[in-house]
């Protein structure tokens, strides 16, 4: 018996997973408004993508910008922005605008999104 719960158990936990954005589930981010940063990556159509919901960062990091993941737990590669969005927009967020900048220190897309269903 004990090995049917502990089979079930372990079962269960493998389909638990859910989209995550460095460790904390999309759905348990509880802001209002998202920012995507998008930055295009050298030799290749890809885009780097980071979101930024306001959450504290480590001074000292070993990782390199956001870590985004799928449901299966997988590392998510956005082919564009516009794949970022739907994305983003699968996951509870509603496109509100957009913005650019383009000096010598930051070529990036900026999109604002605003958590759905909240006034």
């Amino acid at each position: 018996m004990k090995r049917l719960l502990l089979l079930s158990a372990l079962i269960l936990s493998s389909y638990s997973f859910s989209q995550t954005v460095n460790d904390v589930p999309l759905k348990d981010i509880d802001v209002e408004y998202v920012q995507i940063i998008g930055t295009g990556r050298s030799l290749s159509t890809k885009v780097n993508v980071e979101i930024d919901f306001g959450q504290e960062t480590k001074s000292i990091s070993f990782k390199n910008g956001t870590n985004i993941k799928d449901e299966k737990g997988r590392n998510v590669k956005f082919n564009s922005m516009m794949d970022a969005l739907n994305f983003m927009s699968e996951n509870g967020y509603a496109f509100q605008f957009a913005y650019t900048t383009n000096d010598e220190k930051d070529n990036a897309v900026y999109y604002i999104l605003k958590k759905k269903g909240r006034p």
